[in-house]
């Protein structure tokens, strides 16, 4: 691990994904952060490329390679944006050195959730569906509302995205909820509607529900609605480019340096908790 005064040293897993690119390209440019390696599923086209090339900046003599756990030995953090298997892997090895860990991965069962908390005794975990400020301050926003709006205004909440991503609602969207559960004082998963098709009947008094779109290139919309009588509320949120979550990610790990190893979110990061 570096030293404490030093700039702090990351690894980008997920290299050769949208968001790992952007976060190497996002390295180079803040101040107090370096490049300590880069990782991508061993039989990948990209082992043994330079990440700098990879993410458009030139060479900087960073290969990319598929054995994480070394380079560990010699950072103060790992970043991911991956799928929910790796991040279980990640998670292990990452707590045995006992560094940061951000994880932008979403799509996590229960079962993988806990996996993870329980990684957080060792390791300092940052965990969001959403990394940006916007977005976790639209949830912190829709938590107000829906504390203030009573059952009257029915919440939905509708997202879309690019036609590659694979999971459905998405992190963001899930966090939303979560954040309109929070306010409403209920337990998300027993007032989740996810999906509606065929004869339904009416819509069922205090239900969340969630509308999930893809197509082209969408990086990310997210509104949630407070249907009332005669009137609603619409919260929303744009993502334009992938970088504004590149840049919360490293503002995430800058910030649990030196914490002490505890499971976190956007929320502690950004002092939104009492919000």
């Amino acid at each position: 691990m570096a030293a404490a005064n030093s700039d702090m040293r990351v690894v980008i897993a997920g290299a050769d994904g949208r968001m790992g690119r952007a976060l190497i390209h996002a390295v180079a440019a803040t101040k107090g952060l370096t490049l300590a390696g880069a990782v991508e599923a061993s039989g990948s086209a990209v082992i043994g490329r330079d990440a700098g090339e990879l993410a458009g900046l030139g060479a900087n003599g960073i290969k990319v390679v598929s054995d994480v756990a070394p380079l560990l030995q010699q950072a103060d953090g790992l970043i991911e944006f991956a799928i929910p298997a790796a991040t279980l892997a990640f998670a292990e090895l990452v707590a045995a050195a006992g560094i940061v860990h951000v994880i932008g991965t979403t799509g996590h069962s229960a079962e993988e959730e806990a996996v993870i908390a329980q990684a957080a005794n060792r390791a300092t975990i940052i965990k969001s569906g959403n990394m940006s400020l916007g977005v976790n301050l639209l949830a912190a926003l829709v938590k107000r509302v829906a504390q203030t709006l009573n059952d009257d205004y029915d919440i939905e909440i509708v997202e879309m995205h690019h036609n590659k991503k694979v999971d459905a609602p998405s992190g963001t969207a899930l966090l939303l909820g979560r954040a309109a559960a929070a306010g409403r004082g209920v337990d998300l998963e027993r007032h989740a509607a996810r999906g509606r098709d065929g004869i339904t009947g009416p819509r069922r008094s205090g239900d969340i529900g969630f509308a999930s779109l893809r197509g082209g290139t969408v990086v990310g919309d997210h509104s949630v609605i407070f249907a009332g009588p005669a009137e609603r509320v619409e919260l929303t949120h744009r993502a334009e480019d992938r970088m504004i979550f590149a840049r919360g990610a490293l503002h995430a790990a800058l910030w649990a340096r030196g914490k002490k190893p505890g499971l976190y979110s956007m929320a502690d990061v950004l002092g939104l908790k009492d919000i």
